[in-house]
């Protein structure tokens, strides 16, 4: 398993950030190899990606969702994947925003792409993106969801 950690501060306030990223048919605008997702319903996804040529279509349960706070996915088919965003306050107009990934290498070339940085690159170019969208947006957001899915107990 591949583990990332990226963080980037955006000069929007923590309500801001999180109600984007809540808007997840809009990650195309700036994940590169993301091609397209669809919200199933209020806790699924299902996401198309084509990177470098390999092309994924998966779906995606958000296991726990905090307004202002995170957002926790896990795949529930294909390539292994999890992970969490969080937000941070650092003032009232600048946040913090942090995305861990864990992600099951499939294939000797993500093997191979995963030894040489391959993800922790990809996650760093998004999460640079994720300012540069909601930033270049004069800090307005596409829209948010409010909801909060509870963390599943043992």
């Amino acid at each position: 398993m591949s583990t990332v950690t990226e963080s980037v501060d955006v000069d929007v306030p923590v309500r801001t950030a999180y109600n984007q990223w809540t808007q997840f048919e809009e990650f195309p605008n700036f994940m590169g190899g993301v091609t397209e997702i669809r919200q199933l319903d209020a806790t699924t996804t299902h996401w198309k990606t084509n990177i470098d040529g390999v092309k994924r279509e998966f779906d995606a349960k958000i296991t726990e969702q905090l307004p202002d706070e995170r957002v926790a996915w896990t795949s529930t088919e294909g390539s292994k994947q999890a992970g969490v965003v969080t937000f941070h306050r650092l003032d009232d107009t600048t946040t913090r925003v942090t995305c861990q990934m864990d992600f099951e290498p499939d294939g000797v070339v993500e093997q191979a792409g995963a030894k040489l940085g391959f993800l922790d690159r990809q996650v760093k170019g998004d999460m640079k993106r994720f300012k540069e969208y909601i930033e270049q947006r004069g800090g307005v957001e596409t829209g948010g969801w409010r909801g909060q899915v509870d963390r599943p107990q043992p």
